[in-house]
């Protein structure tokens, strides 16, 4: 079993990063429906949120940026920190209120995304990240570095 657990581990990075792109891909189709009301619209009904209005605008601005950065990966471990507090402030103060349960209260996608991006605030981006992109340059320069004696 050992083996097994070894071949997996060699493409947790990937998929992660993989993960990392599909959860900011979603998180993103959201924010860019509220604000543009594309893909359906606000709610399904093809219009937007209205400019400036508490939460729904300002929620959608941070599903479309924190959605970008996240799918991109740059600047992962923030933008999806902020997304994370985003969708767990949803979740309590909208839908918690209806019901207990997600499948009550229809929180379930709130309750996906914030655990969602929590987890990746504690993973990192993964691989296939301008994070881990930038990190690697910036490794690469260090050792170009002439070194004080």
């Amino acid at each position: 079993m050992s083996q097994i657990s070894a071949r997996l581990d060699q493409g947790r990075p990937y998929v992660l990063g993989l993960f990392r792109i599909v959860v900011g891909l979603l998180f993103l189709c959201h924010g860019a429906a509220s604000l543009f009301g594309v893909l359906g619209g606000a709610g399904g009904t093809g219009g937007t949120v209205p400019t400036g209005t508490w939460p729904g605008w300002y929620a959608a601005v941070i599903e479309l940026v924190g959605g970008a950065l996240v799918l991109v990966g740059l600047g992962t471990r923030a933008a999806a920190f902020i997304a994370s507090g985003a969708m767990a402030y949803a979740y309590f103060k909208v839908h918690q209120p209806m019901g207990l349960f997600p499948l009550q209260n229809k929180g379930e996608l709130s309750a996906m995304y914030c655990w969602s991006m929590l987890l990746l605030v504690f993973t990192g981006p993964g691989a296939l990240s301008l994070d881990g992109l930038f990190s690697s340059s910036r490794a690469a320069d260090r050792e170009r570095e002439p070194v004080a004696a």
